[in-house]
Parts: structure tokens; sequence; C-alpha cells
């Protein structure tokens, strides 16, 4: 049975409608625009990779967007919303359990996935355990040694870097000489160094010899290194750099180059939880 046609009136009734609501058309819309991300951020921040492996991994045609093959990085895409597989396994089935590790990081190692000078790497501490993708949680530069974290999980990892809610970390600081109250007082009240605003949130002498000293420095802060630079505004050279707690977790007598999962009381630490 053939319904009958719909009037003109009809019609001019439904178009006005929506000419009196257009926020109800486009609403959804608006709501997906604002969870729109590009396709190598969605699959970093689910933890499987880094943004520029995912990005690789879609160029080369293993990623699908609702079935179909998509080979830009790019590709505006709704979390929830689009059927996204890598290798033909959607994103639940894709290998990606969380990790949150703590590594005794060597002297002599840079903090970076690949190194353009052909430097080895602190992923050299990793070799053969299989964990797939992880990523350092803050760095360590070459010269410095001690705790650094990785972690699978962005989100985790976006709250212990947080410069406004992540926990203090706490160096050992061999320097060449013996600062004195006044310059220890300074270096807390904060010094302008060629531009920027640079301080400890305490530093204290742990213990003196006849020409160096131990000294224990708590950045509140991260900035790029911050404790090389604030001590050579005061002509102090630093000898040696051990990172030695981030918030309640210590490095403690983990080994030089060995790795440790966290517990799950220490990840919720970590986090502020």
């Amino acid at each position: 049975m053939r319904l009958p046609p719909r009037s003109p009136h009809h019609r001019l009734r439904l178009q006005t409608s929506r000419r009196s609501n257009p926020a109800a058309g486009r609403s959804h819309d608006v709501a997906d625009a604002a969870r729109r991300m590009g396709l190598a951020r969605v699959l970093s921040k689910r933890g499987l990779c880094s943004r520029t492996q995912a990005a690789e991994w879609i160029r080369s045609g293993r990623v699908r967007v609702d079935g179909r093959v998509v080979r830009d990085p790019e590709f505006p895409t709704v979390a929830g919303k689009h059927r996204i597989a890598v290798d033909g396994r959607g994103l639940d089935e894709v290998p990606g359990a969380r990790l949150h590790l703590m590594l005794n990081k060597p002297r002599g190692l840079v903090t970076t996935l690949r190194d353009e000078q052909g430097r080895d790497t602190v992923y050299r501490c990793f070799d053969g355990a299989g964990l797939g993708f992880i990523a350092p949680v803050g760095r360590l530069d070459k010269a410095s040694e001690g705790l650094l974290l990785f972690t699978n999980d962005p989100e985790w990892a976006a709250r212990i870097t947080s410069p406004d809610a992540g926990p203090d970390k706490t160096y050992h600081v061999q320097a060449d000489c013996i600062p004195d109250a006044a310059m220890l007082a300074t270096m807390q009240a904060g010094i302008d160094v060629e531009g920027e605003w640079l301080r400890a949130k305490s530093v204290v002498v742990l213990r003196a010899g006849e020409k160096n000293a131990w000294l224990e420095v708590v950045l509140d802060e991260g900035r790029n290194r911050q404790i090389r630079r604030l001590l050579a505004a005061f002509d102090i050279g630093v000898l040696r750099l051990v990172r030695i707690a981030i918030g309640p977790l210590l490095l403690g007598t983990l080994a030089k180059g060995q790795w440790r999962a966290l517990t799950a009381e220490e990840v919720a630490a970590l986090a502020g939880e």
C-alpha cells in the first residue's frame, strides 16, 4: 500500500522547524568534534605505541577505520565511535597491558628511543624483555643517572609530569666545591639564568670533604638540565648527579642498569591516588 505524498505545507513546517532550531541537528556533530583527534594520537593514547610508531603503522596500511584502510596519521577519529583495527584486530584485542616500570639508569645512556648520533640509549637496558612499546616518563640527561620511569600508559605519565600536581624529584649531587649557606638560600629563593627563573624546592649539604660536597636537591618543577644550570650560575660544577626518588618511590637497592615493575600501590601513590 502506497502512502499518500506529503503536502507542501508539511514540508514547509519541517523546514521551518529545522531552521528555528538549527542546534538540534548539529548537537551530535559538535560533541564529536570536541572528542575528535588524529588517528595516530588515538593509538598512542591507548598505550599501544608512540605517536611516531603509530604514524608508521598507518602509512604502511596496517590500520583500518570502520573497515577501510586509512593511511593518513591525522585522519580525524572519535575514539569509541569509530571501529579501529590494527592488523585486523580491534584495539581491545591488540596486546597492550598497562606497564609501569622503574629503571636505575646508568651514566652515559641517552633518554630517547633512537639517537641520530648513534649513541646508546636507555632502551638497551630492556633488550630481550619483549615489553613492546614503553616511553620514558620525564628524562635524565646522558651524564645523569638513577631513577627513571617508563610506561605505555600516557594518562598516568601525564599525571607524573604535571607541573602543578606531579610528585617532587629528589637528587644527590656531587659538587666540585662546598657551597656556603648564602648560596644554598639563594638557590631556594631562585635566580634568573639567561632569562629563565630557576630554583630548587630545597638544597642541603649531606656531607663535605676538603674540596667537594654531596648535596641533596629537591625539585618541584621540571626544566631542562635544571640542577646543572642552577649550580653553574654559582660557578659550581657537577661531578655526579643521581636521582634517588620520585615522590614516595625510592631508587633503593635496584642495581645499575636493572629495572623492575612497580607495584599497584606504587603506581597509585605516584599518581597521587
